[in-house]
């Protein structure tokens, strides 16, 4: 079982902090790991998400501040550890546009010093995080991981470039890694940088919905089933060197995500409008995005386990719980 061949193990997350980061380290503490949440350092020692960790679990994580272009931080956080989950990046595709330069220094850069640093101290398992995004708009019905890859924003570029790197260290040094490639996670904790907490926001809080395209076809798996996979990337024996796709095998609208979200707030009249801020530019617009899930089946033992509108339910009750978080009307990015 997962648990056992995680207890007493020392882990070290990237990310730590972050909406799924949170999660897994959680997750981690509870299987036993002894697990080091790598964070980027900030004035206040704010630790992010594992904020709403439970005091007691938070007494048994060792917090570790740097940040990821830093090779020398890196490499002493990597030291003596025998799992890294590599999580930690600049994920805003909006951000993408404005700041393209730190998002390859920090996704690109950020991920050869890890893979340095895990090759010097001969980590035994490194999970690398990817994205669905580094596919572009598909060119069939469902993703199989051999899809090709499409950088059609920074983001996407710099998360090809990553994934490439974690190849080339497969094949010139053996480096034990496992890439997930997750499509659209999503759940609580989740910032308003992404598209559903931001339609549940203004569902609950504001008096329409400001809304980019909601053509485009997408793919979410609650985090929940997200952590689990990651789990499975770090103790299933025989798959290093495999890439993963993680979805449900489903698509939905962003339209009909909005129309499903308006009935769950009790808001199916609350007016709708487009807004072009909030647009992609037309040639970076990732139109469809549905994964073929059938090798983290078949190869990690992986099946999503909770529904659309669960998921929904689930992230609606939070948010609800945590309005301070929620409650602008900016666009975020």
């Amino acid at each position: 079982m997962i648990d056992t061949q995680l207890k007493g193990r020392k882990v070290l997350v990237t990310g730590a902090g972050g909406f799924i980061g949170s999660q897994l380290v959680e997750r981690l503490v509870q299987q036993g790991a002894l697990v080091t949440a790598f964070l980027r350092y900030n004035s206040k020692e704010d630790i992010g998400q594992l904020k709403y960790a439970a005091p007691e679990m938070r007494n048994k994580i060792q917090f570790y501040f740097g940040d990821l272009k830093d090779a020398e931080a890196v490499h002493k956080a990597v030291k003596n550890k025998e799992i890294v989950f590599h999580l930690g990046a600049l994920i805003g595709i909006p951000y993408s546009y404005q700041h393209p330069k730190d998002v390859i220094e920090t996704n690109v850069g950020g991920t050869l010093n890890v893979l340095m640093a895990a090759k010097e101290y001969e980590v035994q398992r490194l999970v690398h995080v990817s994205s669905s995004e580094v596919y572009g708009t598909a060119k069939t019905e469902k993703i199989k991981e051999d899809h090709p890859l499409q950088g059609q924003s920074p983001y996407s570029a710099s998360k090809i470039a990553a994934d490439k790197l974690l190849e080339s260290f497969f094949c010139s040094y053996k480096l034990p890694f496992v890439t997930i490639r997750p499509f659209n996670t999503y759940g609580p904790r989740q910032s308003m940088r992404a598209v559903i907490p931001t339609l549940i926001a203004q569902a609950c809080f504001q008096k329409e919905i400001c809304v980019g395209s909601l053509k485009p076809m997408r793919d979410f798996t609650y985090v929940e089933d997200t952590v689990d996979a990651f789990l499975l990337g770090a103790t299933v024996q025989g798959i290093e060197g495999g890439l993963f796709n993680l979805g449900t095998d489903q698509e939905v609208s962003i339209g009909d995500i909005l129309e499903k979200i308006l009935q769950l707030t009790e808001n199916p009249n609350k007016p709708v409008r487009s807004a072009p801020e909030r647009m992609r530019p037309a040639g970076s617009e990732v139109f469809r995005l549905r994964s073929d899930h059938s090798f983290a089946v078949e190869k990690l033992g992986w099946k999503p386990k909770i529904s659309l509108e669960e998921g929904l339910r689930r992230t609606i009750a939070w948010i609800k719980a945590h309005p301070e978080h929620y409650s602008q009307a900016h666009y975020v990015v």
